[in-house]
């Protein structure tokens, strides 16, 4: 009997090292990552000069307190403004506590202005966390039952869905954001329309709202660009990283710019944990191992290479409705329920993810090399084709 909460329907799997794109179990069996911790391990497992790093750091300072100065949490604010053009940002530990700042940012920028019940528009299949807030903003009613009663200032609209978003600004003068992932990773590997995010950027601008991207699993490289948002041309109000961001170690943040810089004020918030010396510390290294070893430029190289050689591959196999994404960030979609393949994956030393039931969902290093890719390719495309005879 395990004393762990019974909140996991964990594989039954134990890893105890890792080393680049691969994973050892306690039996000694190796297996290829292509999921990075669910796009957390960018850098892939035990990178040298992470570990380094946080060794050092480890052993000089790991964490004081938000009530002092930080000079590691300065130089990464400072690094994230250079990248993204956003002007400040708030340190927490997770993709939910940033996209929960996001929202209460939201909130104290629409009381300022007079509104009383601001709301906020999100989508559907959208995924934001697991607090009460970031739950009810999701557009996913399995993360949301058995909870209720749910928040209110949330306005759901389709994904994708323009004038959706222009009917919600013509019936409701409370609504002071929007909220959205550019590149929906929970919901299935959706991707934007052309425009779609200019789209918003034009609405939020007309109307005074925020545009708030969560760029919590999309964000750090993933994409083929540092952000997600930069394939679009546009900028928003508030950005919410995590993820990727500590390769491994618990750190997230709350961008923002122009007015939505300048809303929050001391009390407004803060966190405990949030932006100490060692996540900071493995936050720059991050970033700083990804710019120099253009980790980007590979990371849309060998997502274009994986799309290709799926669509090769299953080309004519009935039953695939779509393979999508953007840079390493890949879906393939069937027309059936999915999920036991994860399992069949694991028996072939192959971690994989399924996500909205009928989706695989690939999230690899973004180190992982050609040779690499092409074993995922192969061994994905040999499962989907012997489930897809079943």
């Amino acid at each position: 009997m395990s004393n762990l909460m019974n909140t996991y329907s964990q594989l039954p799997v134990t890893f105890v090292k890792g080393d680049g794109v691969w994973l050892w179990d306690d039996k000694g069996t190796r297996y290829l990552d292509a999921l990075a911790g669910v796009a957390v391990c960018g850098l892939g497992h035990c990178h040298p000069e992470l570990v380094k790093a946080i060794c050092e750091q480890a052993g000089t300072l790991i964490h004081t307190s938000n009530l002092y100065h930080i000079g590691k949490q300065e130089q990464l604010a400072s690094k994230l403004a250079v990248l993204s053009g956003m002007d400040n940002a708030f340190f927490c530990n997770s993709g939910a506590e940033a996209n929960e700042a996001a929202i209460k940012l939201a909130r104290l920028y629409g009381h300022n202005k007079g509104i009383d019940l601001p709301t906020i528009i999100v989508m559907e299949k959208s995924f934001h966390g697991r607090t009460m807030a970031t739950l009810t903003a999701s557009g996913n009613r399995k993360v949301q039952a058995g909870f209720e009663p749910l928040l209110t200032g949330f306005a759901r609209v389709p994904y994708n869905d323009l004038e959706a978003v222009a009917q919600v600004a013509v019936h409701n003068k409370n609504i002071v954001a929007i909220l959205v992932e550019p590149y929906q990773g929970e919901g299935g590997v959706n991707v934007p329309q052309a425009h779609y995010l200019q789209g918003l950027r034009h609405l939020c601008d007309q109307h005074g709202w925020l545009l708030m991207l969560d760029e919590v699993q999309c964000g750090i490289g993933r994409s083929g660009k540092w952000f997600a948002f930069q394939h679009s041309g546009i900028v928003p109000d508030v950005m919410t990283l995590a993820k990727g961001l500590g390769s491994g170690v618990a750190i997230g943040a709350c961008l923002a710019k122009g007015a939505a810089a300048n809303v929050f004020k001391p009390g407004n918030h803060a966190s405990t944990f949030g932006g100490n010396p060692l996540a900071c510390t493995a936050a720059l290294t991050t970033l700083a191992v990804i710019e120099r070893d253009d980790l980007i430029r590979n990371a849309m190289e060998l997502g274009d290479f994986m799309r290709s050689a799926f669509k090769a591959q299953l080309a004519d196999v009935a039953g695939i409705t779509q393979i999508r994404g953007q840079g390493l960030m890949i879906g393939i979609e069937l027309s059936k329920p999915c999920g036991e393949l994860v399992k069949e994956a694991l028996k072939r030393g192959l971690l994989i993810n399924v996500t909205s039931d009928k989706v695989v969902r690939l999230l690899p290093p973004l180190v992982m090399q050609r040779n690499e890719a092409e074993q995922v390719v192969n061994a994905v495309s040999a499962l989907v084709k012997e489930f897809l005879k079943t």
